[in-house]
C-alpha cells in the first residue's frame, strides 16, 4: 500500500501529457557513490537556458525513477501541478539496490553516525551527499541549491538526507515519511503487526532481483482474496504465510519482520528520529489526518526535529488527506466528509512558495509553525507551536452503564461492579470495517462504527449530547485499567464522533499489544486476573465535536485482519501454533481506584 497510492497519484501531479518533453531535456546518469556503487538518476533540465541558473529539486525512491531511456519522459514533474510549472532541474533517483541502481537494498537503511568520506561506510545520508556533489559539478546552469521531497518511503529518504546534510541542500519536505516501523508506522503500531497491509505490500516489493532491472516482473505469489477476513482467519498463525503457496521464505523483508517481534536492534537502527539533530536545511513536514499508513511518521518527524534541532526552520502541515492525497489535483471530500473546498489548491500554493523561497530567493512563504485543517468545522488553523499551547488536558472517564463523563470518582459507580467484561475469541475477532473486503479499505479511518458497537466483544461509552462545540487539538492518550484470563492481549481504543442521526464516525483509533506495556524491548506476560494499567499515546487530531453530537469511546481486543490476531497467550507470535490461540475474558475497570479513560487536549473552556 505504500507505493500503490503513489503510482495512482503521479499522473495527477501534472495536466499536459507532454509537458515534460516539451519543456525539458532528459539526461540519464549512473552517479558513483563513495564505495563505487552507481545509482541510476534521471535528470530533467529546462530547455530555456536563459532563464537560469536553476536549483535542483530531487526525489529519491525505491519505486522506480523511470521511465527509462533518454527519449522516454515522465508525464509530470515535481510534487504538485503548481510547482511543476516552475523551472527547476528535476532529479529522480533509484535508491541503492532498487530498479536500475547498483548495490544491495536494505529496508529503511540504518543511519551511521560518525562516518567519513573514504572510510567505506554508506547510508542514505551519504548517498544523498554524493549525489548532490556530483550534480553540482556535472550539471551546468545550476544555482548551487538543492531541494528534496518524497511521500511515504521516498519521504523516509527525504528525512534521511537531513542528518549531516550536504551544504547545498537548502529545503527538504518529508511527506508521510516512514519513520519508526515498530512503534507507529507501516509494519507495527505499538508492537502489533499490521498484517493486511504488509502481506499485500511485501508480495510485490520484496521480489528478489538478479541485478539492476527496469521491471521486477510480478509478485512473489498469486493469491485470490475476495474476503480478507475469512482468508486470514482460515490461514491461522502468521507463520503460515511462509507456506509454499505464499511467501515460501522468499521474502527477505517479510522474514526480517517475523524474526524481529520486539523492539530490538533491528527496529531501533531503522528509527531515523534519534538522528534528526543539528538539522540545517529548512524543513516542511506534511501529513494527513486520514493517512492509514504513515500519519505517525509525519507527526513524530516534526516532533523529533523540534526537540533535537530547536533552531531549525521547521514547519508542519496536516490536512484532511489519506496517504499522499495532497499530491492529487483536487481533494474536496473523503468518505462521508465534504470539506466544502479544494484543500489541495491552498496546500499547493504553500508548498510551491516553500521551495521557491529557499531555492530561488522568492518572497518568504509566510508559513505558520503549524498549519492544520480542523475537521468538524472545515477550517485551516494556524498555530505558533504544535501541539498548540492553548490546550488543556481533559480526561473523559469510562463509567458504569456505558457512560462517558469528565467526572471521575462518582458515587454512582461505587455501588456498581466497577468493571465491564467481554470475551475475546480469536476464532471470531472484531473486523476492522463492516462488510466484505479483499484488500485494505483505507476509509476505515472515518467509517461508521455501529457495526462494532452491536458486538458483545466491543464496549461502548458515550457522553450526553454536547451543549456546545468541543474542539480537540493535539495528541490523545488512552489510559485503561484491564485484566484478562489470558497472558497477553491487544487493546484497541477508538474515539468516535456520534452524529445526531446515530452515525458513529471514527475520529482516531489505535492498538497496543499489552505485553509491551512496560517495555517494547522486553515484553512481559499479563498475570491472569490481575488488574494492570495500559497507557499509551495516540496520534493527534484537530477536530470539533459539534453541539448536539456525542463523544464515544469504544474498547475492544482485536482489529482483524488489519492487525494480526493476538493468541492471548504469552508466546512469540510469529512462531506460535494454532493451539496457542485461546479465548480470554477481558475486564475493563472504572471503579474509583481504576479510572479508565481517554485524555483529550481541549481548546478553550
Amino acid at each position: 500500500m505504500r507505493s500503490l497510492i503513489l503510482f495512482l497519484l503521479l499522473p495527477l501531479a501534472g495536466s499536459a501529457q507532454n509537458f515534460a518533453k516539451d519543456n525539458y531535456i532528459k539526461h540519464e546518469a549512473y552517479i558513483p557513490m563513495r564505495d563505487g556503487v552507481r545509482l541510476y538518476t534521471a535528470i530533467y533540465v529546462p530547455k530555456n537556458e536563459q532563464g537560469g541558473p536553476y536549483p535542483f529539486l530531487m526525489e529519491r525512491t525505491p519505486y522506480s525513477a523511470g521511465p527509462y531511456g533518454d527519449s522516454i519522459y515522465r508525464g509530470s514533474l515535481g510534487p504538485n501541478a503548481t510547482l511543476s510549472r516552475e523551472p527547476f532541474i528535476y532529479v529522480y533517483q533509484d535508491v541503492r539496490g532498487r530498479f536500475m541502481s547498483e548495490g544491495n537494498f536494505e529496508e529503511m537503511t540504518p543511519h551511521k553516525e560518525g562516518k567519513k568520506p573514504g572510510d567505506g561506510q554508506t547510508d542514505e545520508s551519504s548517498d544523498t551527499w554524493d549525489t548532490v556533489d556530483w550534480l553540482l559539478k556535472n550539471i551546468h546552469n545550476n544555482n548551487g541549491r538543492v531541494g528534496i521531497w518524497g511521500i511515504s518511503y521516498p519521504g523516509f529518504y527525504a528525512s534521511a538526507s537531513l542528518p549531516d546534510a550536504h551544504p547545498a541542500i537548502k529545503a527538504v519536505s518529508p511527506q508521510a515519511p516512514v519513520t519508526d516501523e515498530f512503534i507507529g508506522d507501516d509494519a507495527n503500531h505499538n508492537g502489533a503487526f499490521f498484517l493486511l497491509d504488509n502481506f499485500d505490500f511485501d508480495n510485490f516489493f520484496d521480489v528478489k532481483r538478479p541485478g539492476p532491472v527496469k521491471d521486477y516482473g510480478g509478485n512473489i505469489f498469486s493469491a485470490d482474496i475476495p474476503d480478507a477476513y475469512q482468508f486470514f482467519l482460515q490461514m491461522g498463525p502468521i507463520k503460515n504465510t511462509n507456506k509454499p503457496e505464499y511467501f515460501n521464505n522468499k521474502g527477505k523483508i517479510w522474514n526480517e519482520y517475523l524474526q524481529h517481534s520486539t523492539y530490538d536492534a533491528y527496529w531501533q537502527a531503522r528509527n531515523i528520529r534519534p538522528h534528526l539533530r543539528n538539522i540545517r536545511p529548512a524543513v516542511l513536514v506534511v501529513g494527513g489526518w486520514f493517512d492509514a499508513e504513515d500519519m505517525f511518521g509525519a507527526l513524530r518527524t516534526y516532533e523529533a526535529i523540534e526537540k533535537q534541532s530547536p533552531k531549525n526552520n521547521n514547519h508542519i502541515i496536516m490536512g484532511p488527506w489519506t496517504h499522499g492525497g495532497w499530491a492529487a489535483g483536487s481533494w474536496d471530500r473523503y468518505g462521508i466528509l465534504d470539506f466544502g473546498q479544494n484543500v489541495n489548491e491552498y496546500y499547493h500554493v504553500l508548498e510551491t512558495k516553500f521551495f521557491n523561497h529557499y531555492l530561488k530567493d522568492s518572497a518568504a512563504p509566510d508559513l505558520s509553525e503549524a498549519t492544520v485543517f480542523e475537521t468538524g468545522t472545515n477550517q485551516w488553523k494556524h498555530y505558533d507551536t504544535w501541539p498548540p499551547a492553548e490546550t488543556h488536558p481533559v480526561k473523559f472517564y469510562l463509567r458504569a452503564g456505558g457512560r462517558l463523563s469528565t467526572e471521575g470518582k462518582a458515587a454512582s459507580d461505587n455501588t456498581a461492579a466497577g468493571y465491564d467484561e467481554y470475551t475475546s475469541d480469536p476464532a471470531h475477532p472484531v473486523p476492522y470495517i463492516e462488510g466484505v473486503r479483499g484488500g485494505r479499505d483505507n476509509q476505515y479511518v472515518v467509517a461508521d462504527q455501529r457495526f462494532a458497537a452491536q458486538r458483545p466483544d466491543v464496549l461502548c461509552y458515550q457522553s450526553d449530547p454536547l451543549t456546545r462545540d468541543l474542539t480537540v487539538t493535539g495528541r490523545l492518550k488512552a489510559d485503561i485499567f484491564l485484566s484478562s484470563t489470558g497472558t497477553d492481549g491487544d487493546l484497541v481504543v477508538k474515539v468516535i464522533d456520534v452524529l445526531p442521526d446515530g452515525f458513529q464516525r471514527l475520529v482516531r483509533a489505535d492498538i497496543f499489544r499489552c505485553k509491551f506495556r512496560n517495555s517494547f524491548e522486553k515484553p512481559e506476560p499479563l498475570v491472569p486476573g490481575r488488574t494492570t494499567e495500559v497507557a499509551f499515546d495516540m496520534n493527534e487530531i484537530a477536530h470539533t465535536f459539534k453541539q448536539g453530537h456525542r463523544l464515544m469511546v469504544q474498547v475492544q481486543s482485536s482489529w482483524f485482519p488489519l492487525v494480526d490476531m493476538n493468541p492471548q497467550t504469552f508466546v512469540n507470535i510469529p512462531t506460535c501454533e494454532r493451539a496457542d490461540f485461546k479465548k480470554a475474558a477481558i475486564r475493563i475497570y472504572h471503579d474509583p481506584t481504576h479510572l479508565s479513560g481517554v485524555v483529550l487536549p481541549v481548546l478553550g473552556h
